[in-house]
C-alpha cells in the first residue's frame, strides 16, 4: 500500500475485552500509577541520599528510569484504547511505539549485564571496587548502555519503515516489530537477519551474565558474609533477568512461528498471548523496584524513614 505516512493500523487485541472496558480500564489506571509510583520512589530515595551515591544504586536508578519509561510506551494508548470506540494507530504512532518499546528491552538487557558485572566486581574483587568502579566508569556505562539501544532500535525501525505494507490489521493490543513486519508485500529477509543478529546479541548477554553468576555462586560459598551479599544483592537481579528473557523469548518465538500474519485463531489464544505478550511491559516495571526496594537494607531503611518522618510531619 502506498501513503504509509496516512496508514492507520487497527489493533485487533482488545475484540474480547471490550465489554468488560470499566472493569480493565480502572484496572490498567491502577496499575500505571502504581508502577510509575514505586519506581519514582526508588529514584528520588536514590537521587535525594547521598550515601546511596554508589555505582550499585546508580545503575537502579536507571533501571527504574528505564522501567519507566516502558510502561510508558504501553499503558497510554491502551487506557485511550478501552475508552475509545475504534482501537487503532496512526502508521508513525506505530513506529514510534516499536522504537520505545524496543529502545526499553534492549537497555533493560544492557542494563542487567552492567549490574551484574558490577556485582561481579564487588564480590570477586572487593579490594579493587573503587579503582574499577569509578564515577567516570560509571557514566560511561549509562551512556553506553542507552547510545546501543537507541541505535539497534532505531536500525530495526528503520528496516521496517521501508517495507510497503498490504495489510493494516494488528492482532495484539500495541504494535510490536514483527507483526507489522509480516503485514509486508516484499521479502523481508533483511529484516529476519537483523532480528536474529540482535536476538543472538541479547541471549549471548544473558549467557555472559549467567555464567558471571556461576563464578558469584562458587565465591559465595566460600564465606558466610559473602554468600549473605550475594542473597541481597544478586538473587532479585537474577530472577528479575530469568522472568523478563522467559516472557520476550514466548512473545519472539509466537510472534514468528505461532500465528498468521491476520492473527487467525480464537478469541481465548488471542487473548492469553496478549497477556503473556504484554508481560515484559508490566511485570518488570512493576515488580523490579518492589524486589530490590524490599532486599536491599539501605533502600528499605531509608525509605521507611521517609514515611514515618512524613507520617510524624502530618500528625
Amino acid at each position: 500500500m502506498e501513503n504509509t505516512s496516512e496508514f492507520v493500523f487497527v489493533l485487533q487485541g482488545l475484540n474480547d475485552s471490550l465489554t468488560n472496558r470499566q472493569l480493565y480500564f480502572a484496572l490498567t489506571l491502577f496499575s500505571y500509577l502504581f508502577t510509575v509510583f514505586v519506581n519514582l520512589t526508588l529514584i528520588v530515595t536514590i537521587l535525594l541520599d547521598k550515601t546511596l551515591h554508589e555505582p550499585m544504586y546508580i545503575f537502579l536508578c536507571n533501571l527504574c528510569f528505564n522501567s519507566i519509561l516502558g510502561a510508558s510506551s504501553f499503558y497510554p494508548k491502551m487506557l485511550y484504547d478501552l475508552l475509545a470506540d475504534r482501537q487503532v494507530i496512526s502508521y508513525s504512532g506505530c513506529l514510534s511505539q516499536i522504537c520505545v518499546i524496543y529502545s526499553y528491552v534492549f537497555c533493560e538487557y544492557t542494563s542487567l549485564t552492567v549490574m551484574a558485572y558490577d556485582r561481579y566486581v564487588a564480590i570477586c574483587r572487593p579490594l579493587q571496587y573503587g579503582a574499577v568502579m569509578t564515577p567516570q566508569k560509571v557514566v560511561l556505562l549509562l551512556l553506553l548502555t542507552w547510545s546501543f539501544s537507541l541505535l539497534e532500535s532505531l536500525v530495526g525501525v528503520a528496516l521496517t519503515a521501508r517495507l510497503p505494507l498490504c495489510d493494516y490489521h494488528v492482532p495484539k493490543i500495541f504494535c510490536t516489530n514483527w507483526v507489522v513486519v509480516k503485514l509486508s508485500c516484499t521479502s523481508t529477509i533483511v529484516n529476519n537477519i537483523y532480528g536474529y543478529l540482535i536476538t543472538f546479541s541479547h541471549l549471548s548477554q544473558t549467557c555472559l551474565i549467567l555464567v558471571s553468576y556461576a563464578r558469584l555462586v562458587h565465591v559465595s560459598l566460600q564465606s558466610l558474609s559473602i554468600r549473605r551479599k550475594f542473597v541481597q544483592t544478586c538473587v532479585p537481579h537474577l530472577v528479575t533477568l530469568l522472568v523478563f528473557t522467559a516472557s520476550l523469548l514466548f512473545d519472539l518465538m509466537y510472534a514468528r512461528y505461532g500465528s498468521s500474519a491476520g492473527g487467525s485463531g480464537s478469541g481465548s489464544l488471542l487473548t492469553v498471548q496478549n497477556i503473556l505478550a504484554a508481560e515484559f511491559l508490566v511485570v518488570p516495571p512493576l515488580v523490579n523496584p518492589i524486589i530490590y526496594g524490599m532486599n536491599l537494607q539501605q533502600i528499605r531503611s531509608r525509605i521507611s524513614h521517609s514515611f514515618k518522618t512524613e507520617r510524624q510531619n502530618s500528625m
